[in-house]
């Protein structure tokens, strides 16, 4: 059942800490640092991200999806409205974000509030979409069951038969993006002994932010 000793599988970290005094102002900003530290380190896919919803009843669901965007307003990626997370946080905006950078020994770990981007920045993501991804929004209604592959693929066939490449694939009405608006933002380095270095920014008001340092 269990053919490797899960238990004794260990990582020892021994890469820099992260002091109080070297993190950027803003939360973002910080982001965008140790991003660009993680796209020229090689990272595999640096923009996947662990989402974590709720529904109206509490029970929670987890996907990877990939960041698309991200500035000061927060972090921004794209789904069918009718997904499992796209319902969830229309019915409870509060969201979690993980980013697993482990060949760095670094996560970034976000709370906050999730809400729709406009069309107009909808319109403008999917439009820079590569065709195939194009007709993919339209052929799947994401979450739901499906009977077979060959239903699925059907579709898809179907829909490249309307809109043969070169031809515009009308953006879907029922697919957008969100916007993660971060209320805490914790930076996690890990360190030898289990003694990891975790800086969060939280939201102290309007305009500024706290820095707290928790334990590990």
């Amino acid at each position: 059942m269990q053919p490797q000793d899960v238990a004794a599988m260990r990582r020892q970290y021994l890469a820099a800490g992260l002091d109080e005094s070297e993190l950027a102002g803003e939360p973002m900003d910080q982001f965008d640092r140790w991003f660009a530290d993680a796209v020229k380190s090689g990272v595999d896919e640096p923009n996947a991200m662990v989402v974590t919803t709720a529904g109206a009843d509490g029970q929670p669901s987890v996907r990877t999806v990939l960041l698309k965007g991200y500035d000061r307003r927060g972090f921004v990626f794209y789904t069918n409205y009718g997904s499992r997370k796209g319902t969830e946080m229309d019915a409870n905006p509060r969201v979690a974000l993980l980013f697993p950078w482990h060949p760095l020994g670094r996560q970034v770990i976000v709370t906050g509030l999730a809400e729709r981007v406009g069309r107009d920045e909808t319109a403008a993501y999917f439009r820079s979409r590569p065709h195939g991804s194009q007709l993919g929004a339209w052929a799947s209604e994401q979450s739901r069951p499906v009977a077979s592959r060959a239903e699925l693929e059907q579709r898809y066939t179907d829909l490249a038969a309307r809109y043969p490449e070169g031809e515009g694939v009308p953006v879907p009405p029922f697919w957008g993006g969100y916007r993660i608006a971060p209320l805490t933002v914790e930076f996690w380095q890990g360190r030898e002994n289990r003694l990891h270095d975790r800086l969060r920014y939280e939201a102290a008001d309007a305009t500024g932010w706290r820095v707290e340092r928790l334990q590990p």
